[in-house]
């Protein structure tokens, strides 16, 4: 994976397939900032030497030229020519600006598109442990907010810095040919803007950083009520909900009040100093013309290059301040792009995955110095076997499943996971992903129709394959029920099903795939006791030699499995099928009792 040292390293990576666009801005605008200059050259031209009686102090190239339109007196009676030199100069003017504007603007949203199609590919590949430790509102906000923040910089500030500093080089090359004096003078203020540039430019970056933090606070906070309405307005918790997020908009925008008042201060700062380089020049150049320094034609010069030269030098002291806030946001992403990906080792192995499953001697904690989830489980499971999993929360039983499907890695010295005696760390991951279903103990459906979320897990699925899936799931029916059957639109995150819909879309999303091992993470969890038993006669009838792993605390659903492993603070405390496990009479055998006497059919 390629790791990004620098900030301008990541940069270029982003700016691939539009530099070209940016580079054919920067040149369109500097040719724009040279032509600019030449109008007040004519102008100094028209009134000294054409009006007045001044000698041309034109190049020579510029002389032969109006020789051959007859001279200084054809000109004279014809400023019609100069007129239509000051009228193409602007025409050619606005082209290249045009073209500036084009390839600024096209070169922005290639970066934009290209940058955020990185970033959602990069994270897609993300281990699903980094996924947990960072909100989603957060990763929303550095993929937003954060583009846009180095879009603007670098279409609006870094492209124009080429014009600037063009502006600044040719104002000053063209003030020093009329008088040396009056360029010190108005160059004199260049060092004093970018020295309080950069006072403000550590400030300005470090406020912005604060404020884009709390950004994406309030985008988490919004994300999850508006994902999380319905257990919002079930606990009447609307105004608490009101209240934290009024609470936390406060604190953003009290970062943002600060940055203002920076940036105000920035700005009001830059314009005393403007107003004063506009003053002095004006000043100096009157008295210059008093005394016959200056004549008026070379002043209306000056004038026009000082006020030309004033914009470009506060837009470099508005490059350097708008720096900081792009530095923040291009560190935001970095530190996306910098994430390590799940990868593959060297000639990662695609063996058949229908043989028998091992766990071996397997510990796991999911932090550094935390309590291990799972202590020293071992045990087999043979192939195109049902088998149960009963434990209570936290007994470390679904975690056995993330670790299965490599959701998270186990490390080397905390055991191993064998499928046909071969590591799964040393098989292909995508080849497991893709043979080993699984269903979630909280199901996740996305806004589409039902049938394209049961075939998410399938594309190439027939409408055949994908009802008969949803009819083992005993879901084929409900869905008839709706108006529009299959092509009904699910809510965000299926908020329009009811939790047992959802759990059996879920099942037969999976059972499209027809994978050699399916788990069932406490899947029928939602679903009446009718139900329950009808999907798990139908599984027995339908799964084929497939390995079925059933993950739940409710006896029913295991009872009839080929062997049940019992779950207890991390440990396999018992196993066995349902009746050795009974005639135990040890914590299988309690917590069936216990069922039995709440009203579970067994």
């Amino acid at each position: 994976m390629k790791k990004f040292e620098t900030k301008s390293q990541l940069i270029f990576y982003f700016l691939q397939g539009s530099i070209h666009y940016f580079v054919l801005a920067a040149v369109c605008a500097a040719l724009v900032s040279l032509l600019n200059m030449l109008r007040p050259r004519i102008i100094a031209f028209t009134v000294d030497s054409v009006i007045g009686d001044a000698a041309p102090d034109v190049p020579g190239f510029v002389l032969r030229l109006i020789n051959s339109l007859g001279g200084m007196e054809s000109l004279k009676a014809n400023l019609i020519f100069l007129a239509a030199a000051v009228l193409l100069i602007g025409l050619a003017a606005s082209l290249f600006r045009y073209l500036f504007r084009f390839g600024n603007a096209h070169g922005a949203e290639t970066f934009v598109e290209r940058t955020r199609n990185e970033l959602f590919r990069h994270i897609m590949f993300l281990p699903y442990s980094w996924m947990a430790e960072n909100s989603t509102g957060d990763i929303i906000q550095r993929c937003t907010s954060d583009v846009q923040t180095i879009k603007r910089f670098i279409s609006e500030q870094l492209v124009a810095l080429v014009r600037t500093i063009t502006l600044i080089v040719l104002a000053i090359v063209f003030m020093g040919g009329i008088n040396v004096k009056i360029m010190l003078i108005s160059t004199a203020f260049i060092p004093i803007i970018v020295a309080y540039s950069f006072f403000f430019h550590t400030r300005i970056g470090s406020t912005f950083e604060k404020a884009d933090i709390e950004e994406g606070k309030l985008s988490t906070i919004a994300q999850e009520n508006l994902t999380g309405v319905r257990v919002v307005r079930a606990f009447g918790r609307e105004i608490y909900e009101r209240e934290r997020f009024e609470k936390q908009n406060t604190f953003y925008t009290d970062y943002w009040v600060r940055l203002i008042r920076l940036l105000s201060a920035f700005w009001s700062s830059g314009d005393v100093l403007t107003g004063s380089q506009i003053l002095c020049v004006l000043t100096v150049g009157s008295v210059f013309c008093v005394h016959g320094e200056l004549t008026a034609g070379e002043f209306i010069a000056l004038l026009s290059y000082n006020v030309m030269l004033t914009w470009p030098v506060r837009m470099l002291g508005r490059v350097i301040s708008e720096m900081s806030k792009a530095g923040i946001s291009i560190e935001r992403l970095r530190y996306i792009m910098n994430s390590s990906l799940e990868e593959d080792k060297e000639n990662a192995k695609e063996p058949p995955l229908d043989r028998a499953i091992s766990f071996n001697r397997v510990s796991f904690s999911y932090a550094n110095g935390s309590e291990p989830v799972l202590k020293d489980v071992s045990f087999s499971i043979a192939p195109g076997s049902t088998v149960g999993i009963l434990g209570g929360t936290g007994s470390g039983k679904s975690t056995l499943m993330y670790l299965l499907e490599r959701l998270y890695t186990l490390p080397e010295e905390n055991g191993s996971i064998t499928i046909g005696g071969v590591d799964i760390r040393d098989i292909k991951l995508s080849y497991l992903r893709e043979n080993i279903g699984i269903v979630l103990q909280e199901p996740f459906l996305f806004s589409r129709t039902l049938e394209e979320n049961i075939r998410f897990a399938a594309e190439d699925a027939s409408e055949e394959d994908v009802r008969t899936a949803a009819g083992i799931a005993s879901m084929d029916e409900t869905i008839l029920s709706f108006k529009d059957g299959y092509k009904t639109m699910v809510g965000e995150r299926g908020m329009t099903l009811s939790g047992g819909q959802k759990q059996r879309t879920a099942i037969a999303q999976m059972l499209v795939r027809k994978s050699p091992v399916m788990i069932f993470d406490d899947s029928l969890s939602a679903v009446d006791a009718e139900t329950d038993q009808q999907i798990r006669k139908a599984l027995r009838e339908n799964t084929g030699g497939s390995t079925v792993i059933l993950i739940s605390h409710r006896i029913p659903t295991l009872m009839h499995a080929d062997q049940i492993f019992v779950f207890e603070n991390g440990r396999v405390r018992e196993q066995g099928n349902h009746e050795s496990l009974m005639a135990q009479k040890g914590l299988y055998h309690k917590i069936c009792l216990l069922q039995a006497a709440g009203g579970e059919n067994l």
